[in-house]
């Protein structure tokens, strides 16, 4: 397993594209952050970063996919899979090893934002006078979101050969398990249920944990759909064998 996980981390920094997708968050939450005028944390005159976390997540919608997409798609498309296969790695190590690897990609990026906070903790006034305990929350929080969608990005990564549908079905699917349950519970017909919908969702539970309090409720959920994507990504690989 952790052979396959060093290949992908190798394959990712060794290539261009892996600097310029991770680059490519970084100055676009900067941008989001200190100049453009609806976001600027300059302009609110807080120092807080709530608008780092709710931008964040909309952002990794589209950064994990670009991450997650050649995983599996591009190993059957060259025909790398069937030599994979005949290794003494079975199918559950050569997944867990692709998962965690695009799991400390996406970790490293979200460690690398940390930049953001030092700078709002130094132009604070008093120096320092920032919420720590719920930006700490909020990492973990966002921490847990980029770990769900790199499971539901190496999910659909089983189900094509192609990179740019890998792709597009994962954003999409991000976007559903994360937004459309809160949608879902606007509709008139589901109100009584508003609640149970909301929490099948994954913004539900990432906003619990933004609040700074760690629930075992939140943790639970995200590894329940972590390792039943997982699971499921396994099930695709044998039915296709």
């Amino acid at each position: 397993m952790f052979c396959i996980l060093q290949k992908e981390l190798n394959a990712f920094f060794g290539a261009l594209a892996g600097y310029a997708i991770v680059g490519f968050f970084l100055v676009l939450m900067g941008l989001l952050l200190w100049v453009f005028p609806t976001t600027n944390l300059l302009d609110t005159g807080y120092a807080d970063l709530r608008p780092f976390f709710e931008i964040a997540p909309y952002v990794l919608m589209f950064l994990v996919p670009a991450i997650t997409m050649a995983l599996l798609a591009e190993e059957r498309k060259l025909g790398t899979w069937e030599i994979l296969r005949t290794s003494p790695l079975s199918v559950s190590q050569i997944i867990w090893g692709k998962y965690l690897a695009s799991l400390l990609i996406i970790l490293l990026t979200l460690l690398l934002t940390s930049v953001y906070y030092f700078s709002v903790y130094q132009l604070a006034s008093p120096v320092g006078n920032v919420d720590t305990a719920v930006t700490l929350g909020s990492y973990i929080g966002l921490a847990w979101v980029g770990a769900a969608f790199a499971a539901l990005g190496l999910g659909t990564s089983t189900l094509t050969e192609s990179q740019l549908v890998a792709c597009l079905l994962s954003v999409l699917l991000c976007f559903l398990l994360y937004q459309g349950f809160d949608a879902w519970t606007t509709l008139q017909t589901w109100k009584r249920y508003s609640l149970v919908l909301a929490q099948l969702g994954i913004h539900y539970h990432y906003q619990a944990l933004s609040k700074g309090v760690i629930d075992l409720r939140d943790v639970a959920y995200f590894l329940s759909l972590i390792i039943l994507t997982l699971l499921t990504s396994r099930w695709i690989l044998l039915r296709k064998r």
